[in-house]
């Protein structure tokens, strides 16, 4: 017994100093949503959005009205958050593009925070290929852009002489006692691959599923219970949302708000093109990227996929809210920097475009919302808006300024936000 008090005052004293080392420095919360277009309640859009949880969070800080990707394309954006250069000085121009291969010696936003002594977490898309090795945990769900297993979404060489035709049929069978589920939802013929056996990706439609199916629900559960777990240092926790990536599939429930025929098309112009050069005309019409406007057209499916975009952001609003909650009511609330970003914009009609890979602003521009930490909110208004052009660059200078970190030398093409 003559022992228990020296060891009670040594254990105290490390929990002490656990605990000041857990609030010493911010955790951050950096969130990634994919294909997000400026349709969110705090940036006006799209008249019939539901973004309730992107709001409250955007409320909390700083609103950046007039921000924009370095690429308007997956992995030469993420590329470029993560090493903080642009895609010129990185390398990294295209889908397949890896940068760790092309650029070994960049100092990426996870392993700089590593570094200066920040537990790194990693969950859902980030940076564009799989790399675990950046976080000392990473958690990817099996179920991704859709709750139908991989394997079953390709066409038999049976099926795949109809992938071309008005009569495109794919049949995936969910099992005993399940009703089997036919693709492509939005009975379109495939022009992007139609002599590929690969699922048909410009697709959408409700699905009969539980939120539990879809992986950004196991992402969004995944990184909450990061959130309410006692942390010994502070963590960097990235989070990567797949929706509203094509396909856009949703729980049938998030396409209610926007049944019938009430949808809001987005503003277009029939003679938009002419004032374009050949190549120029060439990136706005062929489906790269998504699939072919006339093709939607002829298929009397834009309101159809204007209204699935708009469910798939519901859908991950919804996700988000539980990240929210989470935060709120763990013991990380009042020491956690929050920002949320679209890796680039997504056209859906205008221009005669479906996808990315523009230069218009539609596919460049994004949205982003930074929340400081509790303790640094005195020095930043909530709900504030700044219509400032900034750059998704910015990112990580941003971030190690706020958490008070010396960015890698000679690296960093963006500048601080704060």
């Amino acid at each position: 017994m003559k022992h228990a008090l020296p060891l009670f005052l040594a254990a105290f004293a490390l929990l002490s100093r656990l605990t000041a080392a857990d609030t010493s420095r911010p955790n951050i919360l950096f969130i990634a949503v994919d294909d997000l277009n400026d349709w969110v309640g705090f940036l006006k859009g799209h008249p019939q959005t539901r973004t309730p949880n992107m709001d409250r969070l955007a409320a909390r800080g700083t609103i950046f009205a007039n921000a924009h990707c370095a690429a308007p394309l997956c992995a030469p954006s993420r590329a470029a958050v993560f090493s903080g250069r642009h895609p010129y000085n990185s390398g990294v121009y295209g889908n397949e593009d890896d940068l760790r291969r092309i650029a070994p010696k960049l100092v990426l936003l996870p392993q700089h925070l590593r570094a200066q002594g920040y537990r790194t977490l990693g969950a859902g898309k980030l940076i564009h290929q799989k790399r675990a090795d950046l976080f000392d945990e990473y958690f990817i769900p099996d179920q991704r852009w859709s709750p139908l297993d991989p394997e079953k979404v390709n066409y038999t060489p049976e099926e795949l002489p109809s992938k071309r035709t008005d009569n495109p049929r794919h049949v995936v069978s969910l099992g005993v006692g399940q009703p089997d589920v036919i693709l492509p939802l939005n009975r379109m013929p495939s022009e992007r691959a139609p002599t590929r056996p690969s699922g048909e990706s410009f697709d959408w439609g409700p699905i009969d599923a539980p939120d539990e199916a879809m992986g950004d629900t196991l992402v969004a559960e995944w990184a909450a219970k990061q959130l309410n777990a006692p942390a010994a240092k502070p963590f960097f926790l990235g989070v990567g949302f797949y929706r509203p990536h094509i396909p856009l599939f949703a729980p049938a429930k998030y396409f209610e708000p926007f049944a019938g025929n009430r949808v809001a098309l987005p503003p277009s112009r029939p003679d938009d093109l002419k004032d374009l050069g050949p190549v120029a005309r060439q990136i706005a019409l062929e489906p790269v990227t998504a699939g072919g406007h006339a093709h939607t057209l002829k298929h009397d499916q834009w309101k159809a996929a204007v209204a699935a975009y708009l469910a798939c952001i519901h859908f991950v609003d919804a996700q988000l809210g539980k990240l929210l909650d989470a935060l709120d009511a763990g013991p990380h609330r009042d020491n956690t920097i929050i920002v949320f970003w679209g890796d680039h914009g997504w056209h859906l009609g205008e221009k005669e475009h479906w996808g990315k890979w523009t230069g218009w602003e539609r596919a460049t521009r994004v949205p982003l919302a930074i929340v400081p930490a509790a303790r640094d909110r005195g020095k930043f208004p909530a709900s504030q808006t700044s219509s400032e052009p900034v750059s998704l660059l910015d990112l990580y200078p941003t971030l190690l300024e706020l958490c008070g970190i010396t960015p890698p030398e000679r690296q960093l093409d963006g500048t601080s936000l704060v």
